[in-house]
C-alpha cells in the first residue's frame, strides 16, 4: 500500500538537531523545506493500487532519494549509503537521525514501478510544473537542441561471444530448447561463456568455428519453428536469429546452402553489439569517434539552462536522427509554439538538414542552425552554391553557362557539355562530366547558407546563446563527464533516467536562480 509521511516530527529528527548546518539554497535545504510540495504523496498512489499490506516508503522521500541519487550519480548502494551516513540527505529526506536507510533494492522496485506505469517521468513532470509555476519561460520563444553520445553499461560482444550468450539464453527462456541444444548443436560447450580455445589467428580455424556456430543457431531456430511462445522466450529466439545473420556471409566460393560462413566484410545497419543489452548500438558523434551506447537528445532554453523536453533513443537510424527527434521536442514544450508563433531553434549543422529546415517552417519556427559546410566535387574547385538554380523553371545553370533541366529524380546531368570546358578542372574529374544532385529541399538550404553568410543578427544570436547551452551539456554527463556512463540497461530504463537527471537539474538551476514559494505558489527572488 502506498505509505505517506506524517505531519509530526520524530524525537531525533535531523533537520531540528542539525538542520542549521545544511547551507542555505542548497539542494538539501530546498527539499527539507518543500520535498511534499514538489513531490506529494498523492502523485504516487497509483503505483500502489492495494489498500493492504504493509506501507510503502512516502513517496516524497523516495523522490527525493532519487533525485539526490541522480543528481551525484550514485549505485543504489552507494545512495543508500549516503542516506544512511550523510546528514544532509537525512535533513533532505526529513528522516530521524539514528535512520538506517532502506535497502538497496527498495530504489529498483521504485524504478521498476515508475517505469510501467501511465507516466513514468512523473519526477521530471512535477519540476516542470515548478518552472511554469514561476513564470520564468514566460516570453522567452528561443530553444536550442543538441545530442548527447551516452556510453552504455555493457561490454561491446564480437561475433562469436554473441552468438554464444544468444544461444545460452534460448536454451534458459526457450521451453525444449534445451533438449534440441543438447542432441544436436555441438560447436562449442555451451556450459561455457568464454570463447571456445581455438588458434584465432587461423582464418580456416575461425571460418570453421564461425560456420559452426551459425549452423547450431539455424538448426534451434528451424526446430522451434511454430512453437508457441511467451513474450521472453521469443525475444529470445528472435535475438538468436538476428545476430547468426548480421555479422555473417557466405564462406568464399559458397552459397550458404553448404552450411560454410565467415564474418561479414561489412558492418551490417543497426548492428547489435551485445546480447546483455540488445538496444544499444555502433554511434559516431564524428567521423573520428566512436563509442557504443545510445544518443540522448534534449531540448534547452539558452537563458537560463533549463531542460525544457528530452528523450533517449538508439544510436542509429533514420526514426533516432537528432533533426527528427529534435523537433518532437519542441511539441513537448511548457509553451505551446502556436501561442507564440514559434521558436527561435538554434541548433549545429546536424539539425540543418533540407528536411528539418522545411519541418521548422511549416511549424512556424525560425532556424538559427548553423549550416554545415559545402564539399566541392573537385578540391578548390566550384560547389553546389556556384550553380544557379532556377526553381520555377526547373533549369540549372553551371558555372559555364551551361544550361540543363531538372528531371524528376533531381539528378542534373551536364555530360558532354563537360567536354572541352575551359572550367572542367575546377568542377569535376568525373569521366561522364558533372552529375548535380539537388535535394527536393535544395532552395531552402540555400537560403540558409546564404542567410548564414550575409546575417549578422543571426550568427550574433548563436555566438551569444550557445555557450549556455554547452554549459548545460556540461551539466547534464557531469564533471569529467562521469554521467556519461548509463548504469541500466535498454531504451526504458536509460530513458527514465535522463529525465530524472534533467529534473534534478532543473531544481537545482532553479535554486540557484531564487526559487522560492510564495503562499500559494512559486516564484524566483
Amino acid at each position: 500500500m502506498q505509505g505517506r509521511s506524517g505531519s509530526d516530527r520524530e524525537l531525533l529528527d535531523t533537520a531540528s538537531l542539525v538542520g542549521h548546518l545544511v547551507p542555505a539554497g542548497s539542494v538539501y535545504a530546498f527539499l527539507a523545506e518543500h520535498r511534499g510540495r514538489v513531490f506529494p504523496d498523492g502523485m504516487f498512489a497509483d503505483l500502489f493500487p492495494s489498500g493492504k499490506g504493509r506501507p510503502s516508503v512516502p513517496g516524497e522521500v523516495i523522490a527525493s532519494v532519487l533525485v539526490l541519487q541522480t543528481l551525484q550519480d550514485l549505485s543504489d548502494s552507494e545512495a543508500m549509503a549516503a542516506l544512511r551516513c550523510d546528514l544532509r540527505w537525512k535533513v533532505a529526506c526529513g528522516l530521524p537521525i539514528d535512520h538506517e536507510g532502506f535497502h538497496p533494492t527498495t530504489l529498483t522496485v521504485w524504478r521498476q514501478r515508475l517505469r510501467a506505469s501511465d507516466r513514468p517521468q512523473r519526477i521530471f513532470e512535477a519540476v516542470r510544473e515548478v518552472i511554469a509555476a514561476t513564470g520564468v519561460l514566460s516570453g522567452r520563444t528561443r530553444r536550442a537542441l543538441d545530442s548527447v553520445v551516452f556510453d552504455d553499461a555493457v561490454a561491446t560482444q564480437d561475433t562469436v561471444t554473441q552468438l554464444i550468450a544468444a544461444v545460452r539464453r534460448v536454451r534458459r527462456l526457450v521451453p525444449g530448447a534445451a533438449e534440441v541444444i543438447a542432441q544436436r548443436c555441438h560447436a562449442h560447450d555451451w556450459d561455457d561463456a568464454g570463447k571456445p580455445q581455438i588458434v584465432w589467428d587461423d582464418e580456416t580455424a575461425r571460418d570453421a568455428l564461425v560456420s559452426a556456430l551459425v549452423n547450431d543457431a539455424n538448426t534451434i531456430i528451424e526446430a522451434l519453428d511454430g512453437v508457441e511462445l511467451d513474450e521472453p522466450a521469443a525475444q529470445a529466439l528472435a535475438l538468436l536469429a538476428l545476430v547468426a545473420g548480421q555479422d555473417v556471409e557466405p564462406a568464399e566460393g559458397s552459397d550458404g546452402t553448404d552450411g560454410r560462413w565467415r564474418i561479414a566484410r561489412r558492418v551490417a545497419a543497426g548492428r547489435v553489439i551485445s546480447t546483455v543489452d540488445p538496444q544499444a548500438r555502433h554511434v559516431h558523434k564524428t567521423v573520428h569517434h566512436r563509442q557504443d551506447g545510445f544518443k540522448g537528445h534534449v531540448a534547452i532554453e539558452p537563458d537560463t539552462g533549463l531542460f525544457t523536453a528530452g528523450e533517449l533513443t538508439e544510436a542509429g537510424g533514420a526514426d533516432n536522427h537528432e533533426a527528427v527527434v529534435g523537433l518532437a521536442l519542441l511539441d513537448d514544450d511548457l509553451i505551446d509554439p502556436a501561442d507564440v508563433g514559434g521558436f527561435e531553434v538554434l541548433a549545429d549543422s546536424a539539425y540543418g538538414t533540407g528536411d528539418a529546415l522545411a519541418a521548422l517552417a511549416d511549424a512556424g519556427h525560425t532556424p538559427i542552425i548553423k549550416p554545415g559546410p559545402v564539399r566541392p566535387a573537385v578540391a578548390g574547385g566550384f560547389t553546389i552554391d556556384d550553380f544557379t538554380v532556377d526553381e520555377t523553371a526547373a533549369t540549372v545553370t553551371c558555372p559555364n553557362q551551361i544550361t540543363r533541366p531538372i528531371p524528376a529524380s533531381r539528378g542534373v546531368t551536364f555530360g558532354a557539355a563537360c567536354r572541352g570546358c575551359p572550367l572542367r578542372a575546377r568542377c569535376t574529374n568525373a569521366k561522364d562530366g558533372r552529375i548535380l544532385h539537388l535535394h527536393p529541399h535544395d532552395a531552402l538550404l540555400r537560403q540558409a547558407r546564404r542567410n548564414w553568410a550575409t546575417r549578422d543578427d543571426l550568427t550574433a544570436a548563436y555566438r551569444q546563446h550557445r555557450p549556455m547551452v554547452e554549459r548545460s551539456i556540461a551539466w547534464l554527463i557531469g564533471p569529467k563527464g562521469r554521467c556519461r556512463k548509463l548504469r541500466y540497461h535498454g531504451i526504458d530504463a536509460n530513458d527514465w533516467w535522463l529525465h530524472t537527471r534533467m529534473a534534478a537539474l532543473n531544481l537545482r538551476r532553479l535554486i540557484n536562480l531564487g526559487l522560492t514559494h510564495q503562499t500559494r505558489s512559486w516564484a524566483l527572488s
